[in-house]
């Protein structure tokens, strides 16, 4: 019984590794800062930063700028996501939508997305609607390109076998297809977190009164480098959660890719 209970209890290697990395880059910023650039302006001491965040989390600040981003953020990535899945998945369907649409997406996708956030705010005006616009497409090419990857590179001899047992089309798609091309799709959003992130403090730097963007932009304005931190630690801090979201969607819609790491 004991002996179950210290296997229950065990913390894995890559927690505490991961843990044991961050106290020490926690460590070698506050020295750093204190003992090697000295100087606040360029860059704050960690505890600094910590102080900033209580400040404006008293002041109530923090949590509007939170809630606008995970806003804006959650409203383009899901929509990027889903878009973007369903486009290829009709693509890889039919040669002919493919061969009309490809061209549009090589040219949109050679398009720098920092030059359309203006160009969203003149069109849908300050608010949710511009910024969650180019969270979308920033989101929308990782996550097609991955797809498109994944339907196409399937096994030709899975896809001849299931056929041999009379499967149509549609099974083959969703037996066969679409699962061997889960991990490239995974791998789509992974890129499409770190992207939409980017998105949010770009949308936001451009017609916005709150948001972490809009803090970012604020805080180097007023060079508040503690606040400016307060925000670029949000933003990892909500990237690495993002990611590990991730992980959890792919246990949960792809399960057999871990049968081997659970024995």
């Amino acid at each position: 019984m004991s002996g179950q209970r210290a296997k229950t209890f065990k913390i894995r290697p890559t927690v505490w590794r991961g843990a044991v990395s961050l106290l020490a880059a926690a460590v070698l910023w506050e020295v750093l800062a204190r003992y090697v650039v000295k100087s606040t302006l360029f860059f704050a001491p960690l505890s600094a930063v910590f102080v900033s965040m209580v400040k404006m989390w008293e002041a109530g600040t923090l949590q509007e700028d939170i809630f606008v981003s995970l806003q804006t953020f959650v409203v383009g990535f899901v929509l990027g996501s889903i878009v973007a899945i369903l486009v290829r998945v009709i693509m890889v369907s039919s040669e002919v939508l493919r061969d009309f649409i490809d061209p549009w997406i090589s040219a949109m996708y050679a398009t720098p997305f920092i030059a359309l956030a203006p160009l969203f705010t003149l069109w849908f005006g300050i608010g949710l609607t511009a910024h969650a616009a180019v969270v979308f497409i920033v989101v929308f090419f990782p996550v097609l390109i991955n797809t498109f990857a994944g339907l196409t590179t399937t096994d030709p001899v899975l896809v001849e076998v299931i056929r041999s047992f009379n499967a149509s089309e549609r099974q083959v798609f969703l037996k066969v297809r679409f699962p061997s091309a889960l991990p490239f799709v995974i791998a789509g959003l992974r890129l499409g977190v770190a992207r939409g992130l980017v998105g949010v403090v770009v949308a936001e730097m451009f017609g916005s009164n709150a948001g972490i963007g809009f803090r970012i932009l604020v805080s180097g304005q007023a060079f508040d480098t503690a606040a400016l931190f307060v925000g670029i630690l949000i933003l990892a801090v909500a990237g690495v959660v993002g990611v590990e979201l991730i992980k959890v969607l792919e246990r949960k819609a792809a399960p057999w890719r871990f049968q081997d790491q659970s024995k």
